[in-house]
């Protein structure tokens, strides 16, 4: 049974150089663990970046070492043969969690000088989910103009927000959690991962 016939989603994660790796971690958690498939992609940058906010020694390979699954693959950046590097592959949406502003520059000028860059450039051509999660602060004229772009060009701009009516007090992981499920929403994937507004009144 393929993951289309079983209710599944294929989705391509990009890991940027932008610190925030911790969204696109709990992203892939979640995903693998309602058995959807995961492509992942992670720039060089963004690799080292996710390392050092996650903890993960020196020298190990996988972006997240300790999420090795069947339905998760991971791409070199470099490599320009994966399937989603191509509309004709059946993709359902892509996800760049954190994205830089050097990606989203990229991104709004056509340019795909890497696997992240071409995959996100296809999902817009290709009129299907593109979820940006940029980070950066403050934003200059430049990063609004070009976020503008890729937002007019189809892409969903997906900035990690504060939120306070749930009473998140000081965790940090429930902050994290409504990030990754208004990305989920916009995917068209169920999940709980917070408390919504009006659902306890």
């Amino acid at each position: 049974m393929t993951a289309t016939e079983a209710g599944t989603k294929e989705i391509v994660v990009g890991v940027s150089g932008a610190s925030g790796a911790i969204i696109s971690a709990r992203l892939v958690h979640f995903l693998l663990d309602q058995g959807h498939r995961v492509h992942l992609v992670a720039s060089r940058t963004g690799k080292l970046v996710a390392h050092d906010e996650l903890s993960v020694a020196e020298g190990t390979r996988g972006v997240f070492p300790d999420m090795e699954h069947e339905n998760l693959t991971e791409w070199s950046e470099r490599n320009f043969f994966a399937p989603f590097a191509s509309g004709t592959a059946p993709i359902d949406g892509m996800v760049i969690a954190p994205c830089s502003m050097s990606t989203v520059a990229s991104l709004a000028h056509g340019i795909s000088d890497n696997l992240i860059k071409r995959a996100g450039e296809v999902m817009m051509k290709e009129r299907r989910p593109l979820i940006i999660v940029p980070r950066e602060s403050p934003l200059d004229r430049i990063h609004l103009k070009n976020l503008l772009t890729l937002s007019e060009s189809g892409a969903l701009i997906v900035p990690p927000m504060l939120t306070f009516y749930q009473h998140p007090g000081d965790s940090v992981l429930e902050q994290v959690d409504f990030v990754v499920s208004r990305v989920l929403d916009h995917l068209g994937i169920e999940n709980d991962l917070f408390r919504r507004w009006g659902s306890e009144r």
